[in-house]
């Protein structure tokens, strides 16, 4: 079993920020130790932000090579934090399936509180889309999603079947990082989405909880132009093929 990493946490935007902290200073009998934890933590984060920056733009089969390389360290340093790159990708995939179910999670809530059932689930997409989040999905969830039973709108509820296929390919992160790392769960959370926009009628007729995984996960480049503008284009042509018109 390998040692669990600290969770890093994140800005508003889904990042990780720097982590920046005093250094012990003058002759105190810690300072070089002191030195060592933080020169290693902020190994940490440079290896975790690059991690996510290449596994997000070259996907899951991008080398660890490059991933030492953007983050600025040798490739034995990323090696000695994560013995293998399987247990790299399922630290980045873990962490970003957590935090896109806190996020699914917080838009049902929004939704009793003044936004309607289309405004929570587009708020969500964008907010995972422009994060990069969907990108780092396990590459399973996709499938997990096509293999879900279509139930009635006002339940949006996975059946326990789809369930239990989906637990089973994830026991190794929930093991370690807890049940928001399971795929199942943020799917259950996605259906419910799901459900209340078409009970609204405010979702397009036809579209599945698959179909929102594809939005996830679709590429909305940060900067496709100096503004911004058209990776803002993409992502509301995205959700207009969501939407009933």
């Amino acid at each position: 079993m390998v040692q669990q990493e600290q969770v890093l946490p994140r800005s508003a935007d889904g990042s990780i920020p720097v982590q920046r902290g005093p250094v012990a200073n003058g002759a105190s009998r810690g300072a070089g130790a002191n030195r060592l934890r933080v020169d290693a933590r902020r190994n940490l984060e440079s290896v975790l932000r690059a991690a996510r920056e290449v596994f997000g733009e070259l996907g899951y089969g991008a080398p660890m090579e490059e991933v030492a390389r953007r983050a600025g360290v040798g490739v034995g340093t990323v090696y000695r934090r994560f013995p293998s790159k399987e247990v790299l990708v399922r630290r980045i995939a873990s962490e970003e399936v957590v935090w896109l179910t806190e996020q699914a999670r917080e838009a049902l809530a929004a939704q009793s509180e003044g936004p309607g059932a289309w405004d929570a689930l587009a708020a969500f997409l964008a907010r995972a889309a422009t994060s990069g989040a969907g990108r780092l999905l396990p590459p399973e969830t996709f499938r997990q999603a096509e293999a879900m039973v279509r139930v009635p709108a006002q339940r949006g509820a996975v059946t326990a079947a789809a369930a239990t296929s989906a637990v089973a390919s994830a026991d190794a992160a929930t093991d370690e990082y807890g049940a928001d790392a399971d795929p199942a769960n943020l799917l259950e959370l996605l259906a419910q989405l799901v459900g209340c926009a078409r009970e609204a009628g405010e979702l397009r007729s036809g579209v599945m909880v698959s179909d929102v995984v594809l939005v996830l996960t679709a590429s909305v480049p940060p900067h496709t132009s100096s503004d911004g503008s058209a990776s803002g284009r993409l992502l509301q042509l995205l959700l207009d093929g969501l939407r009933a018109v």
